[in-house]
């Protein structure tokens, strides 16, 4: 039954006590997953060690908990389970939580929500399904408690228990009903729509820069523009799938954060399971476009997704090496467009691009400073505020570095043939300086977005002035006049 709030029953309660389960249940988040990726997150190798236990629950819950303990105020909860334990609660009754994890997890739970008593896995019982619903007849009696839950698994701990409520499971709500047993209904659930906005669909845009080898090689012919869109798709696919993998590392980081709070898997509006399956949906359809244009383009999508899982793992953790890895994983866009359309690219190019990219890296990290609430680091970051002048520092000696190597660009024996009126690659020096410095200040008072590239594309005084740098460009290529007379036969 969908509904916005919870469907009470009719019968009074006489006193029992309301048992709730915690995973899916109380909150919105299930806590063995939780631990495995904190784990993934802080300490890898024990965590993949981890798996061999996989086949023994109990004994596998423990190791997580053990690896990633968790902070448990953070966990998101759900509301209306929440509100029917505060009401019992007020009521005089005991409420209880009985969980399949870990007491190690399960205790600070219940302590946290000043539960009465816990019922938990202890590392050799898995207290799921019937191992549950014989721990609660011990403890209340045969239909001597109200119990809460979330899937078919607690059907027998429902059915030995009185009233049942149901989160987000309506089978199993119709199955207790024609059973003949108060039922309350909480909708819970996920929208398919939040997992898209998971998915970060707005930052597909940062793949416009496979569209630059073809540009500065000024070949506009349709199948390399097709080419290239197909080689965006590969990367959009990409760069969704390492986003979920970002953001599940990154939970309780993102709960720490203002903004980040309200992303789809930290808010608990997305299950982790529903994420870890997109996941690898994401992965094989990247893989399976780029294995289309083939083992060149294969192989690049595959160093960017690499790259990208070691920095979301470490390396976005580490001073100066994150910003480094951020223009890397930029620059393997530019090195995609032109494997995916078959130009060359030139050296020139990209190495005019990567401090181009250094200093959009330096202001994606001073706008995250600004912004910032307090002098401690970042969570899941290795700077704080007192870092912003050795950010600015970097970010301007980028911006020298790529208008210098601009500069020696023009007198090379590409950019010669390629841009005859060489002077007007010198003019197109003045807004490139602009575009950068500007988006420098930005970045330092903290007026753009967290995503420089995602900005960039937004910004409309930025977009005029980068469309001043290309018609400069083109004008110095004599591509203007190529057209004109294309077009009108002079």
């Amino acid at each position: 039954m969908n509904m916005s709030a919870p469907i009470r029953n009719n019968d009074a309660h006489t006193g029992r006590p309301l048992v709730l389960d915690a995973d899916g249940t109380l909150l919105r988040t299930d806590m063995m997953l939780e631990c495995f990726w904190a784990g993934l997150g802080t300490r890898p190798i024990d965590t993949l060690k981890a798996l061999r236990h996989v086949g023994d629950p109990a004994r596998f819950k423990s190791v997580l908990a053990g690896i990633a303990p968790l902070r448990v105020d953070l966990l998101p909860v759900e509301p209306e389970v929440k509100a029917l334990a505060d009401a019992a609660r007020a009521e005089g009754r005991e409420v209880a939580i009985a969980s399949a994890s870990d007491a190690a997890l399960v205790g600070p739970l219940a302590a946290f929500h000043k539960a009465d008593r816990a019922f938990s896995s202890d590392g050799q019982t898995n207290l799921k399904g019937p191992r549950k619903a014989e721990a609660l007849v011990a403890a209340y009696g045969e239909g001597g408690y109200d119990y809460a839950g979330n899937e078919p698994a607690d059907m027998g701990v429902w059915t030995r228990g009185k009233d049942a409520i149901t989160v987000a499971d309506p089978a199993s709500a119709r199955t207790l009903r024609a059973e003949g047993r108060a039922v309350t209904e909480v909708k819970g659930g996920w929208s398919p729509a939040d997992l898209v906005r998971a998915m970060r669909p707005h930052q597909w845009v940062k793949n416009i820069l496979l569209l630059l080898p073809v540009i500065a090689a000024h070949d506009f012919t349709l199948s390399a523009l097709l080419l290239v869109l197909v080689g965006m798709a590969a990367f959009s696919a990409a760069a969704s799938c390492i986003y979920l993998v970002n953001d599940l590392l990154d939970l309780e980081a993102d709960r720490l954060h203002p903004k980040k709070k309200s992303r789809p898997f930290a808010s608990g509006a997305v299950p982790l399971k529903v994420g870890m399956v997109a996941t690898l949906g994401l992965g094989a359809i990247a893989l399976s476009v780029a294995a289309a244009l083939g083992p060149a383009f294969l192989g690049i999508v595959a160093l960017y997704m690499t790259l990208s899982l070691g920095y979301s793992l470490k390396l976005k953790r580490m001073r100066w090496i994150d910003i480094a890895t951020l223009a890397s994983l930029y620059t393997i866009r530019v090195v995609a467009g032109a494997a995916a359309s078959g130009v060359d690219a030139s050296l020139f190019m990209l190495i005019f691009i990567f401090p181009v990219f250094i200093t959009l890296g330096c202001v994606k990290r001073l706008t995250e400073l600004t912004l910032a609430t307090s002098d401690e680091r970042l969570p899941g970051r290795g700077y704080g505020r007192p870092d912003r002048p050795d950010l600015l520092n970097m970010a301007l000696l980028g911006t020298v570095g790529a208008l210098v190597i601009f500069f020696a660009y023009s007198f090379s024996e590409q950019g010669r043939a390629l841009y005859p009126d060489q002077w007007l690659l010198w003019v197109a020096l003045l807004p490139i300086a602009w575009w950068l410095s500007r988006m420098v200040r930005l970045g330092w008072y903290g007026k753009q977005d967290y995503d420089p590239i995602v900005f960039a594309m937004k910004d409309k005084r930025g977009i005029g002035i980068l469309l001043i740098t290309l018609s400069l460009m083109f004008y110095a290529a004599g591509l203007w006049q190529e057209w004109a007379t294309s077009l009108f036969g002079r």
